[in-house]
């Protein structure tokens, strides 16, 4: 069995353990780098590419146009019998923190209140209406970078006034009185594989990335319902979905991830999710 692994670099944590979990499998895994990408139109083959699978590890920055054509050729590869795991229609919307949500609130999923805006006047207003305290964050990230807390408006008003004149989308939701932790729900083909609960007490961002700690949970049916729903919604087939509770133990989605890490999650489960992507995906 071959597959492709698209990532930026072949020395980062989760392609090592790939690599180790494909030798395991005896799968030949093939790093490819997204900076290789090419395409050969008016070829005999187009689009040319040995693997009958690719896994997408990240999508990394980069220009409009280098996004563009990365997302391009992946749906290239799916129109031409390869199988993408995510999908590119599940990348779109996963990455783009607007229209993951809009597809959640669609579904009938509850999500945090949410404006997105282009100027910092809207932005004003739409701080006003979600109370005062609300959680800025850039359209496209993840591990908690770049995420501001906002409940001052004098800081309101300077971070507002900054992004417009970045050209960035202003994107605020209010800030969820939650009890001190969250949860990270990995979900591999339309069941839960495995989640943990993140608990920080020197920050309200509960990513480890950004310091939390972590425990592993077995969630309740309501929970892991809510997981797996908000994975259809959002076309993947892969993901991590970050469930939060509010003061009234009310749950919502605050995002889905295309692209999950696994580094803690394995580590306080002990589950080998490397090992079950890859037994997943060559089935």
């Amino acid at each position: 069995m071959n597959i492709g692994l698209l990532c930026d670099s072949a020395n980062g944590w989760h392609v090592q353990d790939l690599l180790r979990a494909a030798t395991k499998l005896q799968i030949n895994l093939q790093v490819l780098d997204y900076r290789a990408l090419q395409s050969l139109n008016g070829f005999s083959v187009v689009y040319p590419n040995p693997n009958p699978i690719i896994l997408v590890r990240i999508m990394p920055p980069g220009s409009l146009e280098q996004v563009i054509f990365r997302m391009d050729w992946l749906h290239a590869q799916q129109n031409s019998g390869v199988k993408i795991f995510n999908p590119p229609k599940a990348l779109e919307i996963c990455i783009d923190k607007y229209l993951c949500l809009e597809r959640l609130e669609r579904s009938g999923i509850p999500i945090p209140p949410t404006i997105c805006c282009q100027t910092a006047q809207q932005a004003m207003e739409a701080w006003e209406n979600l109370g005062k305290d609300v959680v800025v964050k850039p359209l496209f990230g993840s591990e908690g970078r770049g995420m501001m807390r906002v409940s001052d408006p004098e800081l309101a008003w300077r971070t507002f006034q900054t992004l417009e004149r970045l050209q960035s989308i202003l994107y605020l939701q209010r800030f969820i009185q939650h009890p001190g932790w969250d949860l990270r729900v990995f979900v591999l083909q339309g069941r839960v594989l495995a989640a943990m609960q993140r608990m920080n007490a020197k920050d309200w961002r509960t990513n480890v990335a950004q310091g939390g700690k972590a425990i592993p949970v077995s969630l309740p049916k309501e929970l892991a319902d809510l997981a797996l729903r908000a994975t259809r919604a959002s076309s993947a087939i892969i993901a991590g979905v970050d469930l939060i509770a509010d003061e009234l133990g009310r749950w919502c989605v605050i995002e889905v991830n295309a692209v999950p890490g696994w580094k803690s999650l394995s580590s306080v489960t002990g589950i080998d999710i490397a090992t079950e992507i890859l037994q997943g995906i060559s089935r």
